[in-house]
């Protein structure tokens, strides 16, 4: 089986938030998709490992920010590869607070909604955690990325708690068929 063909399916990259009390975490995913429109609804992967699966489940709300091509690799660095339980994504970047009391990160914005959680999916390593979108905004007229373009222009790469993870051939190797 080439696992790489699960490449062809699109995605953006999104800035996801929530909060646990008085605390806030965000995280870089790329796995958010509209399920319905009326009501509005979206849906978001999240590893279960990361903080913001933890906010998510206590909070019953999340934002996201859909970022735009210029978004430096610094800023996807910060909220994709390092840890809330260690650091404070939030010093040096841009956000507000969102109706819903949940950060909105507003750097290299385009646009931006909040969900409030109406059911939840295991899948696994995952949850898909199932929003109404609650409020929602335009922030800038910028081109969105793609998660075509985060790899192959800004050679990112995806870290082993994303969904969308494949091992290098040499790890696939053996067993995976």
């Amino acid at each position: 089986m080439n696992l790489e063909a699960l490449r062809s399916i699109g995605y953006g990259l999104y800035i996801v938030c929530s909060k646990k009390g008085d605390k806030y975490n965000g995280q870089i995913a790329n796995t958010l998709f509209q399920i319905t429109s009326d009501p509005p609804t979206v849906a978001v992967s999240i590893n279960k490992n990361n903080l913001t699966h933890e906010f998510i489940q206590d909070s019953g709300i999340f934002t996201a920010t859909t970022l735009c091509q210029d978004t430096p690799l610094s800023l996807i660095g910060t909220f994709g590869f390092k840890s809330g339980r260690d650091t404070d994504k939030f010093e040096g970047v841009n956000y507000r607070m969102g109706s819903t009391g949940t950060p909105v990160v507003t750097d290299y914005g385009v646009a931006c909604m909040e969900m409030k959680v109406n059911q939840q999916v295991d899948v696994g390593t995952h949850t898909l955690f199932i929003g109404e979108v609650v409020d929602a905004d335009v922030i800038s007229n910028e081109i969105c990325m793609t998660y075509a373009h985060y790899h192959e222009v800004k050679r990112g790469t995806t870290p082993k708690a994303a969904p969308t993870y494949i091992a290098s051939n040499e790890q696939n190797k053996g067993g995976n068929s």
